[in-house]
């Protein structure tokens, strides 16, 4: 028992630690006083050091820096992991879907809106419409959310309830999908969405808008359904990549009820920069649980969803052209002002031809505003050519990676790409030409997991078991690194957290089984034994 006032000692010891330091340490034992790690070392060096800490032994298990996930739309999984799941492979088809919204329609009162989450039609043998949700529940308005969090599909009384009709016009940044015969079929994409959802916040052009109303209480409870999902999997620190008011209200709420089960880096969206200037307000800003990080900006459309913008079109039939959220010009003067007003900053871009937007822009921003560390991001890096990869190391951008995209969807990108697929996220290239490689998951688009996140990275193999872009495949230690110590410094916390080393924050994971000498294909098998954010342990597999 420890006595008030007095800070916790613990000590893991019988262990195999690797510290993500940089150097390749390993070590057998850490001691952590209080929220802090206090030793790092052998058995009897920790010991010695904490002569009355609590013991636990590991047995021999793995113990890694808490998983850090650098992009992730928290609250938004929260509410998702609510919501009815038609992700694939339990929903592979048209008719799968409608069977699901029919049985979700059969519990759900008449009226109240039936939302869904993680339709895939890129899998099915045609893309859904309307018509098949009406169907499925006519007299309820439906939302089901693409899995790539780009789109919305919703049937003919949510586009009557929202005033939609086939004279509405399509918003900047996004489409409304038509027929052959001008009618709307009810597939909303990037921008649209805005337009056939309650939203809560008006971001414009600025992104795909989630951001639909629900009560506050609702909003804290998904935070904390999220949160401890999150403990769960190993992950101690994530960073929600699109934040509003609406978002930052729910994490300060949760915050103040003790309901915030993780730290949590807010990165604010675009649509409220001037917002933030008016109040001289840039990040980082806040404290070890819950601050403010990085501004957030969209360039293109959905790699997943068809609408990434490449200089060359893609798809089966090279259909896809992708789109832009903004004009060039409006881009650009979006990411220098930000950048000047102190924001760092960290855009999505998939395609090359949005890469060539933002790499030009970063090098405007900085040539007409020097700062010494303006750790610019790349949020998702889907497609840079090698010459934007050797501009990416010359500016000192970070990429924001989602190996997870090359498992669920590889085979629809070897479809759509062909030999470009294999290009997709070059870590390896970006890694040997000098760019900071990071992991994260993009949830509830991928699996929140970082152990699955690290297979895919290190595996780099689709759902079918074919290879994409194998010469770009990471080694299992340098994932680890890319989703902690990389991670951290992506959050700008690579001064307190991401490694094992004596003053660091005491976030910790230990893994019931060793990531090293297992075979790619069984990493992401690896339990969970212990998770401990701040020195103390907050999940453990026994409980």
């Amino acid at each position: 028992m420890v006595t008030a006032g007095i800070a916790r000692a613990l000590a893991l010891v019988n262990g195999r630690v690797y510290t993500a330091d940089g150097r390749g340490t390993w070590a057998g034992a850490v001691g952590l006083l209080g929220e802090r790690i206090a030793v790092v070392g052998t058995d009897e060096e920790v010991l010695r050091a904490l002569p009355g800490a609590e013991r636990l032994d590991l047995d021999g298990r793995t113990v890694l820096p808490g998983f850090i996930d650098a992009h992730n739309h928290f609250l938004a999984t929260g509410e998702s992991l609510g919501w009815v799941d038609v992700r694939y492979p339990g929903v592979g088809s048209v008719d799968d879907l409608v069977a699901a919204i029919a049985e979700a329609a059969q519990r759900t009162p008449e009226g109240e809106w039936i939302r869904a989450f993680g339709f895939d039609h890129a899998k099915y043998d045609r893309t859904p419409t309307r018509w098949d949700l009406d169907r499925a529940a006519p007299a309820h308005p439906v939302a089901v959310l693409h899995v790539s969090g780009h789109h919305v599909l919703v049937n003919s009384l949510a586009l009557a309830v929202r005033g939609v009709d086939e004279d509405t016009p399509d918003p900047e940044g996004g489409r409304l999908v038509r027929d052959e015969r001008g009618r709307i079929t009810g597939l909303c994409l990037d921008a649209a969405c805005q337009l056939v959802q309650p939203a809560a916040v008006d971001i414009g052009s600025h992104g795909p808008n989630f951001h639909i109303e629900a009560p506050l209480p609702e909003l804290v409870a998904a935070v904390e359904r999220a949160g401890r999902a999150y403990l769960a999997a190993g992950l101690t620190t994530v960073c929600d990549a699109q934040v509003t008011a609406r978002e930052l209200g729910a994490y300060r709420e949760a915050r103040r009820l003790g309901r915030l089960p993780v730290r949590t880096v807010c990165m604010p969206l675009s649509h409220q920069l001037e917002a933030y200037a008016a109040i001289g307000l840039a990040g980082p800003f806040g404290d070890d649980r819950l601050w403010i990080g990085p501004l957030k900006l969209y360039a293109d459309g959905s790699l997943i969803g068809g609408t990434a913008a490449f200089f060359e079109p893609y798809g089966e039939r090279g259909e896809l052209t992708g789109s832009l959220y903004h004009a060039p010009e409006r881009l650009h003067e979006l990411i220098v002002r930000a950048h000047a007003l102190g924001w760092r900053v960290g855009v999505h871009t998939q395609g090359d031809r949005a890469m060539e937007l933002v790499l030009r822009a970063f090098a405007a921003a900085q040539r007409d505003h020097p700062r010494e560390d303006p750790r610019f991001r790349i949020e998702h890096a889907g497609y840079p050519t090698p010459e934007q990869v050797r501009r990416m190391a010359e500016l000192g951008v970070v990429t924001v990676n989602q190996p997870s995209y090359l498992v669920d969807s590889g085979d629809e990108f070897l479809l759509r790409l062909g030999e470009r697929a294999h290009r997709l996220q070059p870590l390896r290239e970006e890694l040997e030409a000098g760019v900071r490689v990071v992991l994260s998951s993009d949830s509830d688009v991928a699996s929140y997991r970082p152990l699955d996140t690290i297979a895919a990275a290190v595996s780099r193999r689709t759902l079918a078991g074919r290879p994409i872009g194998a010469d770009q495949a990471l080694s299992v230690e340098e994932a680890i690194r890319a989703h902690t110590a990389e991670a951290a410094f992506a959050i700008g916390a690579e001064d307190r957290l991401g490694s094992i080393e004596p003053g660091k924050l005491a976030d910790l994971v230990v893994l019931d089984g060793d990531p090293f000498t297992e075979p790619p294909e069984r990493i992401a098998d690896i339990p969970i034994w212990t998770t401990i954010l701040g020195g103390e342990p907050v999940f453990t597999a026994e409980a």
